[in-house]
Order: structure tokens, then sequence, then C-alpha cells
């Protein structure tokens, strides 16, 4: 057991204490993490090496399934790795970088996916002025706009979170170095810095909300107008998977990080953590290939066997280089 008076990191209580669960959970979260790994993998090599895939859409796409395979790396490993070795001890500076990496690529999540439902937006309600709107230049500084914004946020909270001082046993009922469990250790719920970091998270929250919500109510509206019903699906086929990531994810992230700390039931924590931890990066890949011709055709070339050689070449190529 580890000495809770004498450590100064946290103890992460995980999941059960019994061996075999212990180990019944590594193994879960292994395969889903492989899944993940290798659904985004797929993804962003499809985009990469398939021509007919370089539009601003599959663009923010690439850059969405490059988020979910760091954010996923972020806590899961060292789930796995704490559980196989029966300890859940993590030190102060393992756990400031698992709160800086996690917020910063969480945050970064929410505002692809802001940028998404603005390029669905400006593709389906402003198509004369899609191709000026969403040139390549643009589209590039959304993304290290996208970059930028989640490195500043994931240091606000950091910064913020262990500059309160902490009061008891430093354990945490959680797989990983989750925010609002660490804010139930503070001497006080209510300091000027928790009250801060709570309306900074409700405001940027809610102003992505909003703009997402706005570009969706156009979106529908203007598709709604389509007289044909083969175009309307086409719409509907690029738009709703979009759609159905961004409330699952909002959703549970905001019921988690929007409410305020109490001495809740901690296995509700653990069940809704993993709905925006583990569950999103791991069924973004299935849901964007699923409801999208494109994406399905290019992986069926990618993976053809008169394409296969010549892919291979290609990340032969691009390793050398």
């Amino acid at each position: 057991m580890v000495n809770l008076t004498a450590m100064s990191g946290f103890l992460l209580m995980g999941f059960s204490d019994e061996r075999k669960l212990q180990i019944l959970h590594a193994l879960l979260f292994l395969v889903t993490y492989l899944l993940a790994l290798t659904g985004n993998l797929l993804i962003i090599t499809v985009i990469t090496l398939d021509h007919r895939l370089h539009s601003p859409m599959y663009y923010f796409l690439k850059h969405l399934s490059l988020l979910d395979l760091c954010f996923i790396s972020v806590t899961v490993p060292q789930s796995i790795a704490n559980s196989l070795m029966g300890n859940g001890y993590i030190s102060l500076v393992q756990c400031i970088l698992q709160v800086f990496f996690f917020i910063a690529l969480a945050s970064s999540e929410v505002a692809i996916l802001t940028v998404m439902s603005y390029d669905r937006y400006a593709a389906i309600c402003q198509p004369l002025h899609y191709e000026t709107t969403m040139d390549p230049s643009a589209c590039r500084h959304a993304v290290i706009a996208v970059w930028i914004a989640g490195g500043l946020s994931g240091l606000m909270h950091a910064a913020i979170s262990f500059s309160i001082p902490l009061c008891g046993k430093r354990v945490i009922h959680q797989f990983f170095c989750d925010v609002p469990q660490m804010l139930k250790l503070a001497c006080s719920y209510e300091s000027i810095n928790e009250i801060a970091l709570a309306a900074f998270t409700t405001s940027t929250a809610f102003i992505c909300l909003i703009s997402i919500v706005l570009s969706y109510i156009r979106i529908f509206s203007t598709v709604l107008r389509i007289p044909s019903a083969e175009g309307r699906t086409k719409v509907f086929s690029t738009c709703l998977p979009h759609l159905f990531v961004v409330t699952f994810f909002l959703s549970a992230a905001g019921f988690e990080f929007l409410r305020l700390p109490s001495d809740s039931s901690s296995t509700m924590d653990l069940v809704f953590s993993i709905f925006y931890t583990v569950i999103p990066p791991t069924l973004n890949p299935v849901i964007y290939s699923l409801r999208n011709d494109a994406m399905k055709a290019a992986l069926r070339k990618m993976l053809s066997k008169e394409e296969l050689p010549q892919r291979k070449m290609c990340l032969k190529a691009m390793f050398k280089l």
C-alpha cells in the first residue's frame, strides 16, 4: 500500500480493488485503445494518401482523428499500466502533465468540432462563396488557432487546479487525474480560483455550443428546402455523423465538468468519464466512415490488392523523407 501521508503525488482508485477485475479492466481498455489507434490512424492515412479527400471537410476530420489519437493516449495507457501493476500511484509531475494534455486536447476537440460545423454551414448555406471562405490558408489558420486555444486552456486549467490548497488524503476516485475529482480535495469549494475556472470553462463551452447550434439551425433550414430527396440524403450523410459526435461528446463532458464539486457517487463519475474519454475516440472513426460514401470508397481502394503495393511504396517514401 502507498503511504498516503508521505506521498507527494496522488492515488488513483480506478474501478476496483479486486485483482481479477483489475486485469479485466486492463484487457478491456487495451482492446479499446488498440481499436481507437487503428481506426484513427486509418482515417489519417486514407485522407493523406487519397487526393480526392483533400478538401476542407476531410482536412478537419484528419485533425479530429489526430486529436482523438492523442486524447485517448493521455489517460488509457496509464490506467492500463496501473491496473496491471496493481498500483494506482501517480506522481505530482505526471498528474500535472496529464491534466494539461487532457484539458488541452479536450478543448481542441471542442474547437475543431465547432470549426467543422461552420465548414458544413459554409458548404451548404453559402456554396457560391465556399471556396473563398474555406480556402487552404483559412483552413490552416483555423487548425493552428484550434491547437493554440487548446494549449492555452490546458495551461490555465493546470495552473489554477494545482494552485488550490488541498486538504486530507490525496485520493482521486477516478482512473486518471480528473479536474472535478481533484476539486473535491480542495480545502474550500468557494475559492476565487475555482470560481474563475468554472466561469472560464462554462463560457468557452457555451460559446462553442451556441455556434454549433446556430450553424445547424441554418443547415437544416436550408436542407429542408432542397427539392430532391437524393440531395437531402447526401447532405444528411455528411452532417448527421458530425452532429452525433458533437452531441455525445459535449453532453457527457458538460455533465462532468460544468457541475459543482460534490460528494456524489464515484461509480457514476467513472461511468460518465468513460463516455467522454474512451468512447468518442473509439467510435468517431466508425461513425465517420460508415456514414460517408467517399470515405468508404477510399478505404476500399486503399485496401484493394491493386492499390496496396502502391500505398506501401508511398508510405516508405514518406518515412524516408
